[in-house]
């Protein structure tokens, strides 16, 4: 479903009327679009804006978690800043206002998915902040932007999402074992542009946990998670159990 032609509606969308129009269209212009392009005008993608608007939201994000997290260290805000901006976090707020539907993309690659794709949706999110902070400044950044990283941060918090889980499930388990947790990936399913990996964490010959992920590396991060939560609950197998 394509509505790139109606910037006025993914305007009401974003509540954020443009005073140079021309900036969102760049902003929701992917390079595929401009690689099939055969008309005369000037068309430009969003890679420029993209890395405008991820430095934009880099210094908004630490601004709001130094201010918010006083007594919080150095080494924890980078890891809360990390899981606030990652592609997954980003992408997610783009499909929440619908970024995907007014992209202006290739024929190939809408083809293949391109408007669900992760990895656009976020550059394109990132596009957007900087074609707002070019065109109306900072503050209408934060207002558009902060309140679902707000939303978002509160759920991160909560279930502790920013803490790097396989660092801390292979130090637990050196420490106890001296052994390295081996993740394999056993199975993936879904379309090419959205496909979901399985991975499962073993620790020595015991199958711990498994995990679901839009990619390999985000798979064996929830493969971790949960095997935290049993360690943690004294839920792992008890020949297992007898080594720790």
């Amino acid at each position: 479903m394509s509505n790139s032609d109606n910037l006025p509606s993914f305007e009401d969308i974003i509540g954020i009327t443009f005073e140079d129009p021309a900036l969102l269209t760049q902003a929701l212009t992917h390079p595929s679009f401009v690689n099939e392009y055969e008309g005369e005008e000037d068309v430009r993608d969003n890679e420029r804006l993209e890395f405008l608007g991820d430095a934009v939201l880099d210094l908004m994000v630490a601004d709001m978690l130094y201010r918010r997290f006083p007594q919080v260290d150095e080494g924890e805000l980078t890891q809360l800043r990390a899981a606030l901006v990652k592609t997954e976090s980003l992408a997610q707020l783009g499909t929440n206002c619908r970024l995907g539907e007014y992209l202006r993309i290739g024929h190939g690659e809408e083809m293949s998915g391109g408007r669900e794709r992760l990895t656009i949706l976020c550059r394109a999110y990132e596009a957007v902040v900087g074609a707002i902070y070019l065109d109306q400044g900072m503050s209408a950044v934060v207002d558009f932007a902060l309140p679902p990283l707000l939303e978002l941060l509160e759920d991160i918090v909560e279930n502790k999402l920013h803490i790097d889980a396989r660092s801390q499930l292979q130090e637990r388990i050196q420490a106890r074992l001296n052994i390295t947790p081996d993740y394999r990936v056993t199975g993936a399913e879904g379309p090419e542009h959205a496909k979901q990996f399985r991975v499962e964490v073993a620790i020595g010959e015991s199958l711990i946990a498994s995990g679901f992920g839009g990619s390999k590396r985000a798979a064996a991060r929830e493969a971790a998670r949960a095997a935290l939560k049993l360690l943690e609950s004294d839920g792992l197998p008890e020949a297992l159990l007898r080594n720790l």
